[in-house]
């Protein structure tokens, strides 16, 4: 096992960004899906901290962005997820890096966690309306997978079923994903869950244009 991590100091708290090299080479062998592995790898020698001291963040981000939600029951990634905060309960004292961890050290489409993701006000129309900011927007995402071709953006939540806005923050990071690497959203799909419930969705361009000029960002 070859995993490749970092601890970068951001607002929020120290992240522990891992890269699973083996699994990573072995699932982005598409040519499109080789400018997410240069990302993975750039991060570790050029990821803009300063971005992420400052500014908005998906996770505090207030509003819905869609209702098509699919509820799956049983999933793998809620299996894996179980699995996980029992092997690591004494290993890691959160539940979030219990279960990341088991992912990326176990699962076969897991590829990397705590993955750092940031858009430029120019990469949105809407920005300031939706963020209330000039900043960059940043955010890590919890867990990255590669299933069938798509890549798939996970967010762990410990109560999945009361979550009123994760679906936003999970498409934003998709978004921020396609911006960085070039990849298309169409590429992509979202999802959050927990060892019980599982949440799944397809990011389209589509919900950028059906956003509340209302919309509110909660900051710290």
């Amino acid at each position: 096992m070859v995993i490749k991590q970092a601890f970068f100091q951001h607002k929020g708290g120290k992240y522990n960004y891992k890269v699973h090299e083996e699994k990573l080479k072995e699932l982005c062998y598409k040519d499109g899906f080789l400018f997410l592995k240069d990302y993975l790898y750039g991060l570790f020698d050029s990821c803009p901290h300063d971005y992420f001291n400052r500014g908005p963040r998906s996770s505090l981000l207030r509003f819905k962005i869609t209702e098509d939600l699919s509820r799956m029951n049983r999933h793998e990634v809620s299996s894996l997820a179980g699995l996980g905060l029992n092997v690591n309960k004494e290993r890691f004292p959160d539940r979030h890096s219990q279960v990341q961890t088991f992912m990326l050290e176990n699962d076969k489409k897991t590829v990397a966690m705590e993955v750092p993701i940031w858009l430029y006000q120019n990469e949105l129309g809407c920005y300031q309306t939706v963020f209330k900011s000039k900043e960059v927007l940043t955010g890590h995402i919890d867990i990255l997978r590669i299933e069938n071709d798509k890549i798939w953006i996970w967010d762990y939540k410990p109560n999945a079923n009361k979550e009123k806005y994760a679906a936003t923050q999970t498409f934003f990071y998709a978004y921020m994903l396609s911006k960085r690497t070039g990849i298309p959203l169409s590429s992509f799909l979202c999802g959050y869950f927990d060892h019980s419930d599982t949440f799944v969705f397809k990011p389209e361009d589509k919900m950028l244009h059906k956003l509340n000029k209302q919309a509110t960002l909660i900051t710290e």
